[in-house]
């Protein structure tokens, strides 16, 4: 088998602006561990890295508040939507908070400034000639008489047969529907039969912008297969897409006729991708340099990424793009950049994993199949979890997530390798010269961890490059097995009558625990900050992000919400070898990671038992 060509990566490069985006999650619900798998710890591991390579690096997201979804959760807790996405926004922010997902901004979409972003998208396509108004019949519930979201009607796909296509696409073979293509629909709320009726409105021309699109994903070809796949898949047959529902709860749609219907609402699915850019306009603004997005989002030389499930492949392969070539009048039927946002950047690479199943049943929580990221993080904290997901997340395979395959890995590999390094390591040299002491002669043996350590900055940093997040901390943990090798076949603890000897392989191993910690900063922040304290280190290692309450608007409309943000310009990680300091004082580390319960990974703890 041949091997796959290595992408050339970008750590040569000063101060390139990387744009990470993560996608939406909807505010009707905690997140489970699921949703961080796809979303929030693969793009957090990027952005860490990518700062500590030198970087300008913008990491934003945040809480989609629009849709079928809120109004339904809002209906069973008898709250109206707007109080159901206050209530839901402010646990997800306090969950990825916990998990310690450095977003430079996570926002929200029930935000003036993101209805004025989307609002201009819509009339910037719409001028363009690629938003045009049609009819068609769309879902309504039968018992309730709302409006169903095509990905609120489930059914057979008349392509594929497969049982559990949804209104918008099917996931199996990846075309593109329309709830009235599936055979025997229902609704997912009630499995009722929903009717069909006729009803204006906006769609996205996306047939004017396939040949545009096309040429644009033949030059994605370093992409993952599933993404590249998807997205063909998905584009061959390219049809007009609705982009406003029979709702009153979304965004107003910016049209004479439109604005003041009430049951005339921009779709989710659109205003939702739109976030990306009105989350970066919005902490713009908040930094108090109002157009500062633009060197993430108008440079051809910035980069993006945009990390997900594979649920959300083709809204940001084929719809987003689709959308801001629209945008830039690269259609078809030409047109021309708005004016307030300019010609806008393509993504330049959607980083999407696979499911996180349990019992082989993809984690969510309407299939009642689910482990909530609050209940995980104060059970155990969030570098186990963490940890979990980057070594045996889904990546590239739907994977099971089991209680004995979490157990194994946080006590193998996370306490007996990495923490037993750490312990030990800064033990011994506590305890027979209270500091870090000096390196005399080195030996062969030493320079091979040495260099085995310092090559690895290379390796590590080209496989996050590359996303390959699972390969990278794989190779971090090699070097932590390496010196834990060198330890035990050392045997510093016998060596009190060569006292140089002992010193060196001493430092030889600090100076191995230093490097291997900052290999594992951007997967394991809170415990690298730990161990960059437990070497003598003072001050921030690893930033955290924080919780802030903001307001927007004015007078009546003023409306105050939690965001999260941080300040990580400050922190002191930086992506290489840094030399220990001889003399640095040294105190007896307290034990980085817990071990488990055997028995808990043979039933899980009670809060998780289905």
């Amino acid at each position: 088998m041949r091997r796959p060509e290595r992408r050339p990566t970008i750590l040569g490069r000063m101060c390139a602006h990387i744009l990470a985006t993560a996608a939406w999650p909807y505010a009707n619900g905690p997140r489970h561990i699921g949703h961080v798998s796809g979303f929030g710890v693969p793009s957090d591991v990027f952005a860490r890295y990518m700062r500590m390579a030198g970087h300008d690096v913008l990491l934003v997201s945040g809480s989609d508040e629009h849709g079928t979804a809120i109004q339904v959760k809002a209906e069973a807790e008898g709250l109206t939507p707007q109080q159901t996405a206050d209530k839901y926004h402010a646990v997800i922010v306090e969950d990825l908070a916990g998990l310690g997902l450095s977003y430079d901004l996570y926002t929200r979409t029930t935000t003036l400034n993101h209805q004025e972003v989307v609002q201009e998208i819509f009339r910037t396509l719409h001028r363009n000639g690629y938003i045009v108004e049609r009819t068609q019949l769309g879902a309504i519930s039968s018992s309730t008489g709302r409006t169903l979201a095509d990905r609120y009607v489930e059914g057979i796909c008349p392509i594929c047969g497969f049982e559990g296509a949804r209104g918008d696409q099917c996931d199996n073979c990846g075309n593109q529907l329309d709830p009235t293509d599936l055979i025997e629909p229902r609704s997912r709320i009630n499995g009722e039969r929903p009717s069909f009726v006729e009803t204006s409105h906006f769609f996205l021309d996306l047939p004017a912008l396939a040949d545009a699109l096309m040429a644009w994903l033949d030059s994605r070809s370093d992409w993952r297969p599933n993404v590249l796949n998807f997205s063909y898949n998905f584009a061959k047959e390219l049809k007009p897409r609705a982009i406003t529902r029979d709702l009153d709860w979304g965004v107003p749609v910016p049209v004479e006729g439109w604005a003041d219907d009430e049951m005339k609402r921009i779709y989710v699915w659109f205003d939702a991708v739109i976030g990306y850019l009105s989350a970066s306009v919005e902490w713009a603004r908040r930094s108090g340099d109002p157009d500062a997005w633009k060197a993430w989002w108008q440079d051809p030389q910035a980069r993006s990424y945009y990390f997900m499930g594979k649920d959300n492949i083709v809204f940001h392969s084929v719809i987003w793009p689709s959308m801001l070539l629209g945008l830039n009048g690269e259609g078809s039927r030409g047109g021309t950049p708005s004016a307030e946002l300019g010609r806008l950047d393509l993504p330049t690479e959607v980083v999407s994993s696979e499911f996180l199943t349990m019992r082989g049943s993809k984690v969510d929580t309407s299939a009642g199949v689910v482990i909530y990221v609050g209940d995980f993080l104060r059970e155990f904290g969030p570098d186990a979890l963490r940890y979990y997901i980057a070594v045996a997340g889904p990546e590239n395979k739907d994977t099971d997530f089991t209680w004995d395959e979490f157990v194994r890995r946080n006590n193998n590999e996370l306490a007996n390798e990495w923490g037993n390094l750490v312990n030990r390591s800064i033990s011994m040299a506590a305890r027979s010269n209270g500091a870090v002491p000096p390196a005399h002669e080195l030996t062969r043996v030493d320079r091979e961890l040495l260099d085995a350590a310092g090559d690895a900055f290379g390796t590590v940093g080209g496989l996050i490059e590359q996303c390959r997040f699972k390969a990278a901390i794989t190779e971090a943990m090699r070097v932590v097995s390496l010196a834990n090798q060198y330890i035990s076949q050392q045997e510093p603890w016998k060596l009190e009558d060569d006292p140089d000897r002992r010193d060196t392989v001493l430092n030889t191993a600090l100076q191995v625990v230093q490097d291997a910690n900052t290999l594992l900063t951007p997967f394991l922040p809170h415990a690298a900050q730990r161990v960059f304290e437990m070497l003598g280190g003072r001050g921030v290692w690893a930033a955290q992000p924080r919780i802030e309450q903001v307001t927007e608007g004015r007078g009546p409309a003023e409306h105050s919400y939690p965001v999260l943000t941080g300040d990580y310009a400050g922190q002191q990680a930086v992506w290489s070898s840094r030399r220990i300091g001889p003399g640095t004082p040294l105190s007896r580390p307290i034990p980085l990671f817990r071990k488990l319960d055997a028995e808990l990974g043979r039933t899980g703890p009670e809060w998780a038992r289905i």
